[in-house]
């Protein structure tokens, strides 16, 4: 029986696509010729990315203008103004419909325009640098700024809009607030050069990744998810894992972990992966609560996996001036222990459940799902070995892009005559997957292109001079105590992150918070990378994804479980507890990133401690490890997690780390007392678990 069956129990796409839109924006459902314009604008924008690398040689602006057109274009053909319901008479072109209606198109055009006026007006706007504005300069830069601002509540709602309006109103109003955020009002007209009509706002470096690199890593993976990549990914988890114990939870962590390699999204991941793995977990035994908090914790996590990490690493490159597989080599480690933990909570799960595997009946055949589909591995294959090889980001996903689109050519004219086609045939069918890949890419770059745009109003914005008034404001809160810093990030990005994209939170914390880590730990004692101050705000910002009340990806995962998505979220975020640890950890302890860590057998002991580590705060939060924790294995167990994790030498002795150092300050000594301490809680368990074994043999006789 294949991975997928029984799926009867879940809902229909038609009414899961309903459910999930309550809670996410919802494109409009268009037919005919409508159709037919919106897909042809949206291969349009892929074959442009597409040729950029290789083809067409254009500033990086001249390209970021054009790349903003498409998005924009899109974003008002694609989306309604008004969300449900139907409006009559004149207005109807702002509701949902199947057709667009000549408004709707002379709208978009008008929006297009707004972004391109800059790149038919380089020259002359940048002879006239540094003075008034003339009348259509501002008119054309304030409709930028206010059709940008509505494309992007259209396609995500309020959230990122209304931040970007509330930084614009302090902008105004700065004189007239109190003393400890007050500054100078800024004057219309530079207010909209500085956005709009230079690289200092929305035309900054947000926008100008987005463009040139994470398109393609978007468009790749769409090309995997819509050639049946998603599905392959599934079936290849369930074939390798699904007979253990808890075997469905174990196959969702793992098929949602080589999905978000590529995806860069929680809520397409859980879609993707959840619809097949979470009906299986409920029959399993789990709870629908944790069957679909166990899909939301791992496709959330997904945006950890390099190399994609939510689209945001390209980003965390540029702003931190390093080279894109630096990025890279800093999140593997906690991305990869993050992932092990998670495997090992829901074996806990199935273990207190007293659940087993699915019989190998039930599953699929890792040889024949490997030969079926081993294509799909090769495309991630040249693209990892490209980077390794030094290729740039960009040009790397372009041959990962050229490796799929032949691979999936191929495939389906061999697959043509088992069928009854002829090759040609199934060349024809190749190229027809090749245009909805195309299309697929375009569509799913709207959201991320409008929201590294938007973000670019608040770099902007903090650039003008709020940056140093932040790290005032937050330096007067902390008391220049750099774990209370930490606690208001984390807080501040996950209420960001209810309402905003991964990325965009990202964007916003790291413009006002991360200079602010750097510029205070010193005064704490502590040196904090660049690297490790933007991805502790990347972190969080992806926490929020199952944070209630929002928690997108919950609600998406509690409607193929039947849940209630409060409830999801919860138990999602108690699962990715273990991810909110690590980068308070990693912020003290920047081993853990890899930093000026270069010996391999070096890079094994801190990847082994931190795995112990992991495991050990697993155990601890299930209450949990061969059988329930005593007290005092559960005290063990949070020192096991401090010593492997934890810089503890720098933190008894100043001078630890140096050769002057006492030999009891070196971490390797720590490592190994916290290693001893998490063998002694299993012997320990070990021996009760022999006891209750046999207790329960004895009684049955």
């Amino acid at each position: 029986m294949n991975s997928t069956a029984k799926a009867d129990h879940t809902p229909s796409a038609a009414e899961l696509e309903r459910i999930i839109e309550e809670k996410t924006r919802s494109a409009r459902h268009l037919t005919g010729a409508s159709r037919w314009l919106v897909g042809g604008v949206a291969v349009a924008w892929s074959l442009f990315q597409l040729a950029l690398p290789t083809f067409i040689l254009l500033r990086t602006l001249f390209v970021c203008c054009i790349h903003l057109a498409f998005a924009l274009t899109l974003s008002y053909l694609l989306f309604p103004a008004v969300r449900g319901g139907r409006i009559r008479g004149f207005f109807r072109f702002l509701s949902s419909g199947s057709r667009l209606g000549a408004v709707s198109i002379v709208i978009a055009v008008l929006a297009a325009g707004s972004a391109l006026y800059y790149l038919f007006q380089y020259t002359q706007i940048s002879a006239r640098q540094g003075t008034t504005l003339p009348p259509w300069d501002l008119a054309a830069g304030l409709l930028l700024i206010v059709l940008l601002l509505e494309a992007t509540r259209r396609a995500l709602g309020w959230a990122l809009p209304a931040v970007a309006a509330m930084f614009i109103a302090y902008a105004f109003f700065a004189p007239y607030l109190p003393e400890v955020i007050a500054g100078p009002s800024v004057p219309l007209n530079k207010l909209v050069n500085k956005l709009s009509l230079s690289r200092q706002g929305i035309f900054t470096v947000p926008l100008q990744i987005s463009a040139q690199t994470i398109f393609l890593f978007v468009l790749l993976g769409a090309m995997l998810e819509r050639s049946g990549g998603g599905r392959w990914f599934v079936d290849l988890a369930f074939s390798l894992v699904g007979r253990y114990r808890g075997g469905p939870a174990k196959a969702a962590v793992l098929a949602s972990g080589l999905t978000g390699m590529v995806s860069g999204s929680s809520i397409a991941n859980v879609v993707t992966t959840g619809t097949f793995t979470i009906p299986l977990m409920k029959d399993s035994g789990y709870p629908a609560e944790k069957a679909a908090a166990v899909e939301v914790a791992a496709s959330t996590n997904g945006q950890l996996m390099p190399p994609v990490m939510g689209a945001a690493a390209f980003i965390i490159a540029e702003y931190c001036g390093v080279p894109y597989r630096e990025v890279i080599r800093a999140a593997f480690v906690p991305a990869v222990i993050s992932y092990i933990a998670l495997i090992y909570i829901v074996h806990l799960e199935a273990v207190k459940l007293g659940l087993k595997g699915l019989s190998r009946e039930n599953l699929p055949r890792f040889g024949r799902v490997l030969v079926r589909g081993w294509h799909f591995l090769l495309p991630i294959a040249a693209l990892v070995t490209l980077l390794v090889m030094g290729f740039t980001a960009r040009m790397a996903a372009f041959y990962a892009i050229c490796t799929l689109a032949g691979l999936i050519v191929i495939r389906d004219m061999i697959s043509a005559r088992p069928a009854g086609r002829s090759i040609v045939q199934g060349a024809r069918r190749g190229m027809r997957t090749l245009v909805l890949c195309l299309e697929g890419g375009g569509r799913n770059m709207v959201n991320v292109a409008l929201a590294c745009a938007t973000a670019g109003i608040v770099v902007g914005i903090v650039a003008m001079g709020l940056g140093n008034q932040i790290t005032g404001i937050v330096d007067a809160l902390a008391g220049g105590n750099i774990l209370l810093i930490l606690l208001y990030t984390a807080v501040a990005s996950l209420i960001l992150g209810m309402g905003l994209p991964t990325t965009a939170t990202y964007i916003v914390m790291a413009s006002l918070i991360a200079p602010v880590i750097v510029n205070l730990g010193p005064a704490a004692g502590f040196t904090v990378p660049l690297i490790a101050a933007h991805l502790f705000c990347f972190y969080f910002g992806i926490l929020a994804d199952d944070t209630p009340p929002v928690g997108l990806a919950a609600y998406a995962g509690a409607a193929i479980a039947g849940s209630n998505p409060i409830k999801t979220g919860v138990q999602g975020f108690t699962y990715d507890l273990r991810t909110a640890i690590l980068p308070f950890i990693f912020i003290f302890n920047t081993d853990l990133l890899l930093i000026d860590v270069h010996a391999w057998w070096h890079i094994g002991l801190i990847f082994a401690a931190g795995t112990g580590a992991m495991l050990a705060f697993a155990a601890l939060t299930q209450h949990h490890m061969r059988v329930r924790n005593r007290w005092y294995e559960s005290i063990l167990l949070a020192a096991s997690v401090l010593l492997l994790l934890a810089p503890v030498g720098k933190w008894v002795h100043p001078a630890a780390g140096t050769p002057a150092a006492p030999l009891w300050t070196n971490k390797f000594l720590w490592y190994a007392v916290g290693a001893v301490l998490l063998g002694m809680v299993y012997l320990f368990q070990c021996m009760r678990h022999g006891g209750e074994v046999g207790e329960r043999t004895r009684s049955t006789k």
